[in-house]
């Protein structure tokens, strides 16, 4: 693997740190705060270590503070239940002693149930058939991902417009957990700026996560093609809502996202 792919992957090689304690180091992206979705990845990992090899599916996150890009993130796991068929896991991220995201997962053994899901999206041209982006997305993400955007974005460095697809940009294995983290990582992606409704101003002195679920109905695979849609839901009280979607290339569900986010407009300075 080249280097600049292996960093995306890297991320989520925590280290040990006593117990159910576990460490990552400090990888400077070029942004002011960590992304959202690093954290996220970051800390479903460390979940995952401790849950004996069960598949997430599902996590619920708080962001409290800012992250920096910094300082090293230390995760502290809490081994909330362990049951005949699940598990449940309570992670608080940390910096400098100071939480900045509390995050619940849930983890099963495999079970024989129900296959349905709605039907996909329809009228999404495939990604073999959407040239790469004009213009560079997300460049202050490490590097890893390639993208195919059903929209074009109007100016260099701006969010990926939704619909979008996206996968690693080489194999990263077959541990179900690491693609679960990756997937984690991508839900959050475009998810703020998806999340106001449609028309409203774009002068936002306040545009944040303030929390994010992701349900994993199948083990998803990161490094193949998955249709990444968000659609806002509603938005008042300086809050809006978002539901999104993860589809394989074949329309199959593999993921459901739903975030909460913070929208003061610039008038509003209150904290």
């Amino acid at each position: 693997m080249s280097e600049a792919p292996r960093e995306i992957t890297r991320l989520f090689e925590l280290a040990a740190a006593g117990g159910d304690a576990f460490t990552a180091p400090a990888l400077p992206t070029g942004r002011p705060r960590l992304f959202g979705g690093q954290v996220a990845g970051q800390s479903l990992r460390a979940a995952c270590l401790t849950a004996a090899g069960r598949a997430p599916h599902s996590l619920h996150a708080y962001f409290i503070r800012p992250g920096s890009p910094d300082e090293p993130l230390h995760f502290e796991v809490a081994r909330t239940r362990d049951g005949r068929s699940f598990s449940t896991r309570h992670v608080t991220a940390s910096q400098g002693g100071k939480p900045i995201l509390e995050l619940i997962a849930s983890f099963q053994d495999p079970e024989d149930g129900f296959a349905w899901q709605a039907e996909p999206p329809t009228g999404v041209p495939l990604p073999e058939e959407l040239p790469e982006p004009a213009h560079p997305v997300f460049v202050r993400h490490p590097a890893g991902f390639e993208y195919r955007v059903v929209r074009q974005p109007a100016r260099e460095g701006l969010p990926l417009p939704h619909p979008y697809w996206v996968r690693a940009a080489v194999p990263v294995g077959d541990d179900p957990a690491l693609h679960a983290c990756l997937v984690t990582y991508l839900s959050d992606m475009g998810v703020v700026t998806s999340s106001r409704a449609p028309g409203s101003p774009r002068n936002l002195v306040t545009a944040v996560t303030l929390d994010h679920a992701v349900w994993f109905h199948r083990p998803p695979r990161a490094d193949r093609w998955l249709l990444y849609s968000v659609d806002p839901v509603v938005n008042h009280g300086a809050r809006g809502f978002a539901r999104g979607t993860f589809h394989t290339g074949e329309g199959t569900l593999v993921a459901s996202v739903a975030q909460e986010t913070l929208l003061r407009p610039a008038s509003d300075h209150g904290r």
